[in-house]
């Protein structure tokens, strides 16, 4: 099995990334955008010792467990690798996936892991989408195959294409949002080639043209557009503002944003609002938010309200009166727990993430919350404990890296009585419980899907203290 060998083989499971896999000659080999029990054409791409990694090149015959995938985009676009199984199917997988990764890296109990908590709408979930302008396309399998040469040099809108920061997947749909979505990105895109508005080249270093940020607030159904270019053409932006409202009445406020640097982000530093005021406001559960065009929100407003329903319930099931809400970000967590305890106290990292943590709280009348700026294994320490107390119940969520080896050392000497751990990432959840069960004894894993159509699963863990500290 040579790099750019074809081979066949038949699917046996999903491994984790969501890659199918399956054996020959006693090597695994993982192939994207397949379901169990396919049997398939691949090429091998990558020859490591102990595995090959294969692309799909043709179903030869589709398992019973495939189905349509309702976007034309699914097998080449990174966004939905899981549209091709069905929904059923993708929940077992996530929740094998967690009961594995707790077995086989946490050294736990498969049996702690509770049935998983699946998304009532499995499309059309995402209230954000950061599309991408490019001057190339990626060309589909069939044009990359084809004998007469095919250009990709075109003016393309829509995401990156997977593992690619030059090339974008031009797309004509795309499902992770309502209908306007796309709609929005497929009028802004013929708005710039009718205008010769050209598309930033991040090789190159020039063009204008680089995202469409479209953020929807599910509570109020109102939209707001953010249209990010690398220079300041302010007067074509209104222009396009004053059409875009015209066509899209569900649009309540649009934002220019120009971002001069080099980065493939939409992150920039000047922001115009171009009509409304420039936010737009959200809901969970009797809280509201504010949310800018650069502010970070639970990306599924529903399924969000489950997750931390669930954690509400973990920090529920005893009395407590002091939390602490580590990795807090804006707040929303802290804010939806406040009234279960006396008093909360937030720890993050970023200084704006706390300013808008304020802001919401203030926002909300909520007044036994208070927020503190730090990096957590050096702010988290003696010394805020002598100032806030002790607390007698840890919630933490911890980006995708899990939590720093010196964190998950403090709060084994911090000694709190009971601990809820919410991961975006189960293999470093796993990781980061195996460290602390000679402290705790981890009572349940919930696995929770905010995800759908992807590989990516979140879940959130409840760990009650062994002895008295």
């Amino acid at each position: 099995m040579k790099k750019g060998a074809d081979v066949e083989l038949t699917i046996e499971s999903l491994a984790y990334k969501g890659k199918g896999v399956g054996h020959l000659d006693g090597l695994a080999v993982f192939v994207p955008n397949t379901a169990p029990g396919d049997r398939i054409r691949a090429r091998i791409t990558k020859k490591k010792k102990r595995f090959r990694e294969a692309k799909l090149l043709e179903v030869l015959s589709p398992s019973d467990l495939r189905v349509e995938p309702p976007c034309r985009h699914a097998a080449v676009c990174g966004g939905c690798s899981w549209q091709h199984v069905p929904y059923s199917e993708q929940l077992r997988q996530k929740e094998q996936q967690v009961r594995d990764h707790m077995e086989r890296l946490g050294g736990l109990n498969p049996d702690v892991v509770q049935p998983i908590l699946g998304c009532e709408q499995s499309l059309g979930y995402r209230n954000k989408m950061e599309y991408s302008f490019g001057p190339r396309r990626w060309l589909t399998l069939e044009e990359i195959e084809r004998e007469e040469y095919v250009d990709d040099r075109q003016f393309s809108a829509g995401l990156h294409a997977p593992g690619r920061f030059d090339k974008i997947l031009n797309l004509q749909e795309c499902h992770l949002q309502p209908p306007f979505s796309y709609e929005m990105l497929e009028f802004v895109r013929s708005w710039c080639i009718e205008n010769e508005i050209d598309a930033f080249d991040p090789v190159r270093q020039t063009g204008t043209m680089r995202h469409l940020v479209i953020r929807h607030s599910v509570a109020d159904d109102a939209v707001m557009a953010v249209l990010v270019t690398r220079d300041d053409i302010h007067d074509k932006m209104e222009q396009l503002a004053d059409l875009l409202t015209a066509r899209f009445p569900i649009l309540s406020t649009i934002v220019h944003q120009i971002n001069p640097h080099s980065s493939p982000t939409a992150d920039g530093q000047t922001f115009r609002t171009l009509t409304g005021s420039g936010e737009i406001e959200e809901q969970l559960g009797e809280y509201r938010f504010t949310i800018g065009p650069d502010a970070f929100f639970q990306t599924n407003t529903r399924q969000a309200v489950r997750l931390y329903d669930k954690v509400l319930d973990y920090v529920s099931r005893e009395p407590s009166d002091h939390l602490f809400d580590l990795y807090c970000g804006v707040g929303t967590l802290t804010m939806y727990l406040s009234g279960q305890v006396t008093k909360a106290v937030g720890i993050e990292l970023v200084e704006t993430a706390i300013e808008n943590a304020n802001a919401n709280a203030k926002r909300n009348d909520v007044q036994n919350v208070r927020f503190v700026q730090g990096d957590m294994k050096d702010t988290f320490s003696e010394e805020l404990l002598s100032e806030t107390g002790r607390p007698d119940i840890i919630v933490t969520d911890p980006p995708r890296a899990g939590m720093h080896p010196d964190v998950v050392q403090q709060l084994k000497n911090l000694g709190t009585p009971r601990m809820v751990y919410v991961s975006c990432n189960p293999s470093t959840l796993a990781r980061d419980l195996k460290e602390m069960t000679d402290e705790y004894e981890v009572i349940e894993v919930t696995p929770v899907d905010m995800f759908p159509q992807t590989w990516h699963i979140e879940a959130v863990a409840y760990l009650k203290r062994r002895t008295a500290p």
